[in-house]
């Protein structure tokens, strides 16, 4: 019996589409342009500009920032 349980950051993303209406992609996209480079500055970008949760922002950049900006 084995389920594949999405854990980590990415547990969060099916959430973050549901509530904010982009794909991950798309915010990862926009981490990825940002010209920020440190983990809190983004969340707090992404907090600020386009007001996500702490944790759906937090999530989004330290999956983003994982598989390297």
């Amino acid at each position: 019996m084995s389920e594949n349980v999405v854990k980590g950051p990415a547990s969060y993303f099916p959430s973050i589409e549901k509530k904010y209406g982009r794909p991950v992609s798309e915010w990862q996209g926009l981490i990825r342009a940002s010209p920020l480079a440190k983990h809190m500055e983004l969340v707090s970008w992404l907090k600020d500009e386009y007001g996500l949760g702490h944790g759906h922002a937090n999530a989004l950049v330290a999956h983003t920032l994982a598989e390297g900006k």
